[in-house]
């Protein structure tokens, strides 16, 4: 841990430092990002779950509006590391040595994990929402016929989500970590982190009772899975005190902050 702390107007100075970065890396990766937009969208457009809609342009704006928002999903996904990675270098001085290691390494977690959840929304929950809707109006005896802006949006809405919230559990063993939260706070706060979770899945999913569960079931697993991780990680941050205390080193203020 720095030995030296630092004043007000120096962590304002050093958040801005870093956003600044941040703005700029995404500037630089939405204007990357337009090279390989087209491509994405041609292939997705080819794509199994698109073969079965008729998909068409009902305004001239509308290949402009799904290249821009291509664009800047994309970028947005490239600059994720780099978010992440200056969100815990503004955090690292005022870590120990050994939970800066320890942090260091969610960075990638934390990527693998966004990934998990972009793939399990696209291959398995999006496939099953569009073969409802397919036997929905099929069943009304409508004949579908699709823009392919409002496809892009609703393929953005239901996937991306999905990434972020896979982030639950990188979250969770963080602030675990620094001592925000324990597994007792987590085990109190059950019922009420349920609610919100059934709450976001209402938002992602269509108003159908089986879509609802095959999103509020993998987010009811996140937590349980967070709240595992959380056991652990707080287990051994109470080993480690135990040790430092028993070979009279002093607290674990050396290596650990206090959970």
């Amino acid at each position: 841990m720095n030995e030296k702390p630092m004043s007000i107007f120096e962590h304002v100075a050093e958040l801005r430092k870093r956003l600044i970065f941040i703005v700029v890396f995404f500037f630089l990766s939405m204007v990357g990002s337009f090279f390989i937009a087209e491509p994405v969208i041609v292939y997705l457009q080819h794509t199994e779950e698109a073969a079965q809609l008729q998909l068409n342009f009902f305004r001239l704006t509308d290949p402009l509006k799904i290249y821009m928002q291509m664009a800047f999903v994309l970028s947005v996904i490239i600059t994720a590391p780099v978010i992440l990675y200056q969100i815990w270098a503004f955090v690292a001085p005022g870590l120990y040595d050994r939970e800066r290691k320890v942090t260091l390494t969610y960075i990638p977690i934390s990527v693998l994990l966004f990934f998990i959840g972009i793939a399990f929304a696209y291959f398995i929950l999006f496939p099953f929402i569009i073969r409802f809707m397919i036997h929905l109006g099929e069943s009304l005896h409508v004949n579908q016929v699709i823009g392919v802006y409002e496809y892009f949006q609703f393929l953005f809405h239901i996937i991306l989500p999905f990434g972020f919230l896979f982030q639950l559990p990188v979250i969770i063993l963080f602030l675990t970590r620094l001592g925000i939260v324990s597994p007792h706070r987590l085990r109190k706060i059950r019922k009420y982190a349920y609610f919100v979770l059934l709450v976001i899945a209402a938002f992602i999913t269509p108003p159908d009772l089986l879509s609802h569960m095959m999103v509020t079931l993998p987010l009811l697993l996140l937590y349980e899975l967070s709240l595992t991780i959380s056991k652990i990680s707080y287990k051994k941050v109470e080993k480690e005190r135990e040790r430092f205390s028993e070979s009279g080193e002093g607290t674990i203020d050396g290596d650990f902050p206090t959970l």
